[in-house]
């Protein structure tokens, strides 16, 4: 999947448990973890704002952006580098 959930970093830097947040957010463990692992489709607004509050974070540091199909930066500079010669 593109988007990617960044849960696990948010706890781990808070020193914070699943059930913590889970218990300040109101949300059940069960529908908190299927977030945490990447399984969930989708995240209501009022979800992630609550995510946000419980952290004092934006949204971008809950959800990341990863295409599939990219290719490490590196790489592609490689790959320019390498084309204009």
């Amino acid at each position: 999947m593109a988007i990617t959930v960044k849960l696990d970093d948010l706890l781990h830097e808070r020193r914070m448990t699943l059930t913590e947040l889970a218990d300040r957010i109101g949300i059940t463990l069960a529908n908190l973890s299927v977030l945490k692992t990447g399984k969930a489709r989708a995240i209501r607004f009022s979800t992630l704002e609550a995510i946000c509050r419980a952290f004092d974070c934006q949204p971008g540091d809950v959800l990341r952006f990863e295409p599939a199909d990219a290719k490490p930066e590196r790489s592609r500079a490689a790959a320019r580098r390498g084309a204009s010669r």
